[in-house]
């Protein structure tokens, strides 16, 4: 491949088609106004959770199937090319049920994916003190989903980042982008504030900046909305460790191997600040300490924020622009982004080849939510 590409954002999503694209020959320039991750994949826990994030049938659960599929493969080639350790594990997500209703929403959801060939085990009260010896007294049972997992975020994005520069892709930081155009010859450019470059494709991977920057030629603006969350970082205050990643009705709870615990995240419709709140940080702890009661004697980390770009059918934005030849966009992921990271950056290349047959393409389409 000797395409040249500008792909617009430094998040997961763009780093992990920087990485692609580079591998496969490109020449890759990576623009960003922040540094790398610190959008919202600074404040990602990383669960790769698919059949909780949808738990009913759809084409979001799905599309998390196939890139979960794809995880084992995709981190071994970014540690071997990027020379340095991720942190993943498999060990699988463990849902809590702290009322009866619960309880019984998540028997009905083991059921069905055990009929679909999908590994779930339903721990009742009784026993689920030796699958999860800390989780709290009153805890009526949990849906044990053993193929879930989680990954370290801020290493999995700077592990992308360094094997795409190995790779020979080029980081453009502290570049806010203005616009893109199409170019008189079928090419793209791109106006940062430093000035112009032009590629043969653009990929825009701005998160929920993405609509911020102007197309020309475009009709209909790209409806992403930044939704805030806000992610705790404490210390775990035992000798004794979770073994699974929980989830409640209002947070999960993910082990570090480090012996941080990540609880999280918030759901704000809060715009673009970017601040961490009082409540959020109360809300959060209420809620991990009401699955956990441990936490109460935690050292309180840090609050991370990031604003998640989510889209209006709840869907990523994946596909090629009908107004601007070489505009690819990649945008939309809201709380899926680092789960759907492989598959995201698998189509983009396949894109930029050429090759639009992927039958995800057509769910994921950006024309479905307008002239794009």
């Amino acid at each position: 491949m000797s395409s040249e590409v500008a792909i617009v954002g430094a998040g997961v999503i763009g780093c992990a088609c920087a990485f692609e694209l580079a591998s496969a020959g490109a020449r890759v320039t990576v623009y960003d106004l922040r540094r790398v991750g610190q959008g919202a994949s600074q404040a990602s826990a990383g669960v790769l959770a698919p059949y909780i994030e949808g738990h009913d049938s759809g084409p979001l659960r799905t599309l998390g199937h196939r890139s979960l599929d794809l995880f084992d493969t995709f981190i071994e080639r970014v540690m071997e090319a990027s020379g340095r350790t991720v942190q993943y594990t498999r060990s699988g997500t463990l849902e809590i049920a702290l009322d009866p209703g619960h309880a019984a929403d998540l028997r009905r959801s083991g059921t069905a994916l055990d009929q679909e060939g999908i590994a779930a085990h339903w721990v009742d009260a009784r026993d689920l003190r030796d699958v999860e010896p800390l989780v709290a007294g009153g805890a009526l049972g949990g849906l044990l989903i053993d193929r879930h997992g989680f990954v370290g975020v801020p290493e999995f994005t700077d592990a992308l980042a360094a094997a795409s520069m190995r790779a020979g892709a080029r980081f453009a930081l502290d570049a806010r982008v203005v616009s893109v155009a199409a170019t008189a010859d079928g090419r793209v450019v791109i106006t940062t504030e430093n000035g112009p470059s032009v590629a043969d494709h653009v990929i825009l991977a701005a998160g929920s900046w993405a609509g911020q920057i102007r197309v020309a030629g475009v009709p209909d603006m790209l409806a992403v909305k930044p939704v805030r969350g806000q992610l705790l970082h404490l210390a775990w205050p035992t000798t004794q460790p979770l073994r699974h990643v929980l989830w409640g009705t209002d947070c999960y709870i993910v082990p570090w191997l480090n012996g941080r615990v990540l609880v999280g995240a918030t759901v704000e419709d809060a715009g673009f600040d970017e601040r961490a709140t009082a409540a959020g940080v109360r809300d959060l702890l209420e809620a991990g300490c009401a699955l956990v009661p441990h936490l109460w004697q935690a050292s309180f980390g840090e609050v991370r924020v990031g604003l998640r770009p989510g889209s209006p059918d709840g869907l990523p934005i994946v596909g090629k622009s009908t107004v601007v030849p070489g505009l690819i966009y990649a945008t939309g992921h809201y709380r899926n982004g680092v789960l759907l990271t492989p598959l995201t950056a698998a189509l983009v290349k396949s894109l930029v080849m050429g090759d639009d047959a992927d039958s995800a393409l057509e769910i994921l389409r950006p024309s479905r939510l307008g002239r794009l």
